[in-house]
């Protein structure tokens, strides 16, 4: 359960530094990767349905999006109830996240899902992620999305309801922590065991000289980091700026090769017209 809390952690943060150089569309790894993930926290412990004769059939996260998001304004419940080519309940979830992605509402449908505790003690067996504090702040993590312009086709592979979603945990093995975020790990460390101690003896606390060089220590290496991160983005930006440059040439290029075409298209429609005229006063003289 925390492993999926923190890969969805990663999966947010990848979307939207990806998103950062390119569209992210059905195509994109970091996008499949965090549907996946998405898929599997709101399919966690999911209750089964009894069916007449007492047994429990499976069910999909759609079954309890559609009746705990029916509160949200403008919401896309029947659009996707209404598609003719998505049949499966899971199909339909996966359309529904597309949908929520690109309507820049997915945090706003997660936050009301789970507001309805009723609803969702009534879908989720006890121990379920929806149902722990980890939820409410995957709902805060989804607001980031909101920046991100998403493009999805809703006929494709992806909404395949007959196989189940797959996460390659491969980019969150190689996920290696900052300098910055050590130090600030350190600094905490140390408050906490600061406050912890301060009903022990005087022998337990250390020299100030040594706290001031640490902290000291601690503020050059998150200056550091924070000098290596403006330098990566400067080279980010300045690739997209490259990048851009490229596109307005060749614009350029093809807006020129555009409006040769007219000038040919012109000149020729000149040359047609004029051979008209001509067949026009032949016939006339022959009349």
């Amino acid at each position: 359960m925390i492993v999926l809390y923190f890969c969805s952690r990663f999966s947010v943060k990848t979307l939207i530094d990806r998103s950062c150089f390119e569209t992210i569309d059905d195509t994109s790894p970091e996008f499949n990767n965090f549907a996946a993930i998405l898929e599997q926290i709101l399919s966690h412990r999911l209750k089964g349905q009894i069916t007449w004769f007492g047994y429990e059939s499976p069910r999909s996260f759609w079954d309890y999006i559609r009746v705990a998001c029916r509160k949200v304004s403008h919401n896309c419940i029947c659009s996707i109830e209404n598609m003719e080519n998505v049949g499966s309940s899971r199909a339909k979830g996966r359309a529904w996240i597309r949908v929520a992605l690109m309507e820049k509402h997915l945090s706003e449908y997660i936050s009301t899902a789970l507001r309805d505790f009723k609803t969702t003690r009534r879908f989720y067996e006890d121990g379920a992620i929806v149902l722990g504090e980890e939820a409410n702040m995957l709902a805060g993590m989804l607001l980031g999305l909101n920046a991100i312009d998403f493009s999805f086709c809703l006929k494709g592979e992806g909404l395949d309801g007959s196989f189940p979603a797959v996460i390659d945990y491969t980019p969150y093995l190689k996920f290696t922590q900052s300098s910055d975020s050590i130090s600030s790990d350190e600094e905490e460390l140390r408050t906490l065991g600061s406050s912890g101690s301060e009903g022990s003896t005087p022998e337990n606390i250390g020299p100030p000289f040594i706290m001031d060089e640490n902290s000291w220590y601690n503020k050059c290496k998150r200056v550091e980091q924070k000098y290596r991160l403006a330098l990566e983005q400067k080279g980010y930006l300045e690739e997209l700026v490259r990048l851009r440059e490229n596109q307005l040439s060749e614009s350029v290029s093809q807006n020129k090769l555009l409006l040769q075409r007219i000038e040919d298209m012109d000149l020729a429609h000149k040359m047609e017209k004029e051979q008209l005229e001509y067949i026009i006063v032949e016939l006339q003289d022959q009349l």
